[in-house]
């Protein structure tokens, strides 16, 4: 297989080797499931549209538009597969309902961060694993975005221990939804990213979940609820996609299909690295504030976790006794990969005191 580095390389040279068109082969009009100027909209959609348009030399262009605009914000998906729009983009955390395997892919309680998690995708077979269940349904998926860790609320209550969880009102969704309501009592609800600030500022709910910290800055979720909870143990990391249907994607010339392909692995390393950059400083900024963060202790930590991976178990157990054996598969795969990555990364530095 040929890597990362090497494709883009080859992929720049070709794209600069060739004369700039005046107007673009193909054109995409590409909303998301966030706002415009979301960290979410501009790390994965806008830097996805330029690398594209760098790579390919202008022959693709990439059209985003922010949640609303053109599609319904959770309907993404289901523009693609009605031909109302070219390509979108979203998370499979918004598909869990529909099909739980998505649960493996949008990250979830007990799941591996994001080091392990990108090794498993790109290295460990989880990217073509995902790329084989969305061909099954009509599409063709490109991997955009690879996320840090989450903060695991912004909260109008303090959340330190599983009874603060019973009948807690919580906007989540995917996996962490399930977990909420089935193994603690909480009351989860989903909502479109747009409409959170709201509901959190008018205690709609008494918490919210949304992104790692310089995903939640600017939507100013610190200044609407007085506690930041951390770690992220519902969301250790989270994956974003583009899809179009397959026969949008063939019909490009083959010599662009490398091309799309190394542009969205190059923006998916970019975005993570981005991510954990623009992190610290958020977390900086939460912390000379006037919010209280309650980091939890390990052992609801590990409660929390064990959870998470006891329905993930369950579920997968579920699908195969129903003749769907798909989530079981990968969530093996999953499962023995996070396991060696558990068993031998200990030769890792990670600048922790």
């Amino acid at each position: 297989m040929i890597s990362f580095a090497k494709k883009a390389v080859l992929a720049m040279g070709v794209a600069c080797a060739a004369f700039p068109a005046f107007a673009a082969d193909v054109s995409w009009r590409v909303p998301t499931s966030v706002p415009e100027g979301s960290p979410f909209y501009v790390n994965f959609l806008e830097r996805f549209a330029g690398n594209v348009k760098l790579l390919t030399g202008d022959r693709i262009e990439i059209q985003p538009f922010g949640a609303g605009v053109l599609v319904p914000a959770l309907q993404v998906y289901e523009g693609v597969q009605d031909g109302i729009i070219d390509a979108g983009h979203s998370t499979p955390s918004y598909l869990v309902n529909k099909d739980p395997v998505n649960a493996i892919f949008a990250g979830f309680p007990g799941g591996m961060g994001p080091e392990a998690y990108s090794a498993w995708i790109y290295e460990g077979g989880g990217k073509e694993m995902l790329e084989e269940i969305r061909a099954e349904e009509g599409f063709k998926s490109l991997i955009v975005g690879l996320g840090s860790s989450e903060i695991m609320a912004h909260a109008n209550k303090p959340i330190r221990s599983a009874e603060d969880l019973k009948g807690l009102k919580y906007r989540t969704s995917g996996p962490w939804a399930k977990v909420m309501e089935e193994y603690f009592g909480a009351v989860p609800t989903v909502v479109p990213p747009g409409e959170i600030y709201t509901l959190l500022q008018r205690k709609g709910v008494d918490a919210i979940e949304w992104g790692p910290p310089s995903g939640n800055l600017p939507e100013g979720f610190h200044e609407a609820a007085p506690y930041i909870i951390v770690p992220g143990v519902h969301q250790p990391t989270f994956l974003w996609e583009v899809v179009l249907k397959q026969e949008t994607w063939d019909a490009l010339d083959e010599d662009l299909k490398p091309l799309v392909e190394a542009a969205a692995e190059l923006t998916t390393m970019q975005g993570l690295i981005s991510f954990y950059n623009d992190d610290i400083a958020a977390m900086e900024k939460y912390r000379s504030g006037r919010n209280e963060i309650i980091t939890l202790e390990p052992a609801f930590i590990k409660e929390l976790s064990d959870a998470g991976t006891d329905w993930m178990r369950k579920t997968a157990e579920k699908e195969k006794a129903e003749g769907r054996g798909r989530m079981a598969e990968i969530l093996a795969s999953y499962n023995a990969y996070k396991a060696s990555w558990s068993a031998e990364s200990s030769y890792l530095i990670r600048n922790q005191d």
